[in-house]
């Protein structure tokens, strides 16, 4: 419960100029452009993209200028810009298998058709400070000419499917054909794994990982393999009914995670590995692994296992808390006033120390 307060609302306007100033910092260091950061800090653009629910890397650089570098504002920026928008349509779904692959590695098959592309990646990077990043202008080779070549790149879990393997990812019924959309609709409980899947790849990727750290580390029983990692762009098509046949709106970038996990069977199921799977915006290869992990954590039941009481498992758990923005809201309103609440609480203390003393010395008395 909140009281008003006398110049509230002039101190909230001179909060908000100062604040004006703390983002632009010091008037002697050039501004950051928009394109600089979306160029320049692609990865933090993913993520606000990722858990924004909105593919425009425009937009997300914008956010985090305006957020001055806080991603989770820029997350709630996006989201609340994000519910202004008409929604004309859904496109249709991605065929991720067409791939134009920047990036594409398994950790369980060395040579596969298409090859090991490394790709833009700090796993082989040696962790130390590079200052010469610290020069100003600092010349680079310009890239060599010519076209980009893009080999077919089949999927790795589809040899294990060759030989029964590995559990068949079977087709939704017609009538299950349109999931629903969690940015339409608000959470229900229990989830069907589509929806589980929007929840994990626009959740908090700290989160999410800290999830998937603790299925490694004995507390859901996950035993995963990397079957397959890739990054790339990929056309996006709608249905145009007037037109009579599909058309290409655009493209994105992806991320793809494909996890193999160990399963000795159960009552219903063969021994076979299983699959985790993880799709996001972006280069976003951390949270896409860890979606995975915290996936096949959640099938516990699809696959007749026992529930450890492991956190990853339990799905409301994860799905209520996963989301940064709708925890960051409950949190940070305890800031907000409170003078009421407080005031009452309070006197209520008072009130039970008062008793408390008077019954003291009424005993002391007897």
């Amino acid at each position: 419960m909140y009281v008003a307060v006398k110049g509230g609302e002039k101190a909230i306007d001179k909060a908000h100029e100062w604040l004006d100033e703390a983002r632009r910092g010091d008037p002697a260091v050039a501004e950051l452009s928009v394109p600089q950061i979306r160029e320049q800090l692609a990865l933090a653009v993913n993520r606000v993209m990722a858990e924004g629910s909105l593919y425009d890397p425009d937009l997300a650089a914008l956010a985090i200028k305006q957020a001055r570098g806080d991603l989770i504002e820029a997350i709630f920026l996006i989201r609340a810009y994000r519910t202004t928008l008409p929604r004309f349509g859904y496109s249709l779904p991605v065929d991720t298998g067409a791939m134009e692959c920047d990036r594409r590695i398994s950790a369980t098959f060395k040579d596969v058709p298409g090859g090991q592309v490394l790709g833009p990646t700090f796993d082989y990077t040696h962790r130390l400070l590079d200052f010469a990043l610290e020069a100003e202008r600092l010349e680079r080779p310009a890239p060599e000419a010519g076209a980009a070549v893009h080999p077919e790149m089949p999927r790795v879990t589809e040899f294990l499917n060759k030989e029964g393997l590995i559990q068949d990812e079977v087709a939704p019924a017609p009538a299950e054909d349109q999931p629903d959309d969690l940015t339409r609709q608000p959470l229900e409980l229990p989830a069907a794994r589509p929806l589980r899947l929007q929840a994990l790849t626009r959740g908090d990727e700290g989160f999410v990982l800290s999830m998937a750290y603790s299925t490694q580390r004995g507390y859901a029983k996950n035993h995963p393999f990397v079957g397959e990692l890739r990054i790339g762009t990929v056309g996006v098509e709608a249905e145009i009914p007037e037109l009579g046949f599909d058309i290409e709106i655009g493209e994105v970038v992806l991320t793809e995670c494909e996890t193999v996990n160990q399963f000795l069977g159960s009552k219903s199921e063969p021994p076979q590995f299983t699959r985790g799977y993880g799709l996001v915006f972006g280069q976003t290869e951390r949270k896409a692994i860890s979606m995975a992990l915290v996936d096949r954590a959640l099938r516990w039941k699809e696959f007749g296992e026992d529930d450890k009481g492991a956190p990853a498992q339990d799905e409301e758990f994860v799905l209520y808390h996963c989301d940064n923005i709708q925890a960051t809201g409950f949190l940070e309103h305890i800031k907000l006033p409170h003078y009421v609440d407080f005031q009452s609480e309070l006197e209520l203390v008072r009130k039970i120390r008062r008793e408390a003393d008077e019954a003291r010395h009424q005993e002391a008395a007897e």
